[in-house]
């Protein structure tokens, strides 16, 4: 098939040599030879006049013409797929649809653990992929890498849909056995005591270290870092520590751990947490199904 002159199959070549800037990995993702993978590179480059992929030392690098097709070769790739080869009859009971998600460990606790035991039972074919939150997460989005983000409203990318899906409060948490805590926590004891904090990624990203920096202009002491929600309330027991945190992680854990829950001391702001998609999957049939599902399940257990 060709479009002015071009093999529209060579864009599927090009969307994966410009990923992966490297003709061995490429040739074994196309399912070619490299000498035949080296061919199609020179194709494109004839067809597009530019080089596209040049050498540099030991890797290849993209030509600034190449950077400036990798967005609209996606997008016309990702177009195909939802809008032509996507069927407009769906049955879930049978579809073998498989789902990445970027989401937290802690929603998967609270939340997505029951929300896909009910898809299940409706679905019981799909399946799914679970990935944690990274300083790449919205490139993976971008890219169609990922079927949906779940993420607070700060992640939420321009020009991609977007729904609420809930909202949450934060509460303090300590060991029921701390001694320097009562009933009631002031913001001078809470900065005098050691923190337990959650970081993602390579720039170790704090879930709300920026807020308070912003709010107050100063730090928590920071005494112990972890890179997911659930540990929090475990690193807590038995030490003088306090964590803040979400309130249903917090309430699911108090009733297994020794924990106290206490209101922050200073108002911190409600986390409205949403659901991303890349905006050609926006009329994908069973893409909107699960969509669908997610957001009536989730309103189910907040109000269950």
């Amino acid at each position: 098939m060709r479009f002015n002159h071009l093999d529209l199959n060579l864009l599927v070549a090009l969307d994966v040599l410009l990923e992966e800037q490297n003709i061995t990995r490429a040739a074994e993702r196309l399912h070619m030879t490299q000498s035949a993978t080296s061919g199609v590179l020179g194709r494109l480059r004839n067809y597009f006049e530019d080089e596209l992929l040049v050498q540099v030392g030991r890797k290849m690098q993209p030509t600034p013409y190449a950077l400036e097709l990798l967005a609209p070769v996606r997008e016309v790739l990702l177009t195909i797929q939802s809008s032509i080869t996507a069927k407009p009859v769906f049955d879930p009971a049978s579809s073998k649809r498989h789902f990445r998600l970027i989401t937290s460990d802690y929603l998967i606790s609270v939340l997505f653990a029951r929300v896909i035991q009910k898809i299940h039972k409706e679905a019981p074919h799909i399946t799914f992929e679970m990935l944690g939150p990274s300083d790449n997460s919205g490139e993976l989005l971008i890219r169609g890498e990922v079927d949906l983000m779940i993420v607070p409203e700060r992640y939420i990318l321009e020009g991609h849909p977007s729904q609420l899906l809930f909202e949450e409060e934060h509460v303090c948490v300590v060991w029921k056995g701390n001694p320097l805590v009562g009933d009631h926590l002031t913001l001078e004891q809470y900065m005098g005591m050691g923190h337990v904090s959650v970081g993602f990624g390579r720039t170790r990203h704090m879930s709300i270290e920026d807020w308070f920096m912003n709010q107050y202009g100063f730090n928590r002491r920071l005494e112990v870092i972890t890179n997911d929600f659930n540990t929090l309330p475990q690193l807590i027991v038995g030490t003088q520590r306090i964590a803040t945190m979400h309130q249903r992680l917090a309430r699911l854990y108090a009733a297994h751990l020794p924990l106290r829950i206490l209101p922050t001391p200073v108002k911190v702001p409600v986390m409205r947490e949403f659901m991303l998609w890349h905006r050609t999957m926006d009329r994908d049939p069973m893409h909107r199904w699960l969509r669908e599902r997610i957001s009536e399940f989730i309103n189910d257990l907040d109000q269950g």
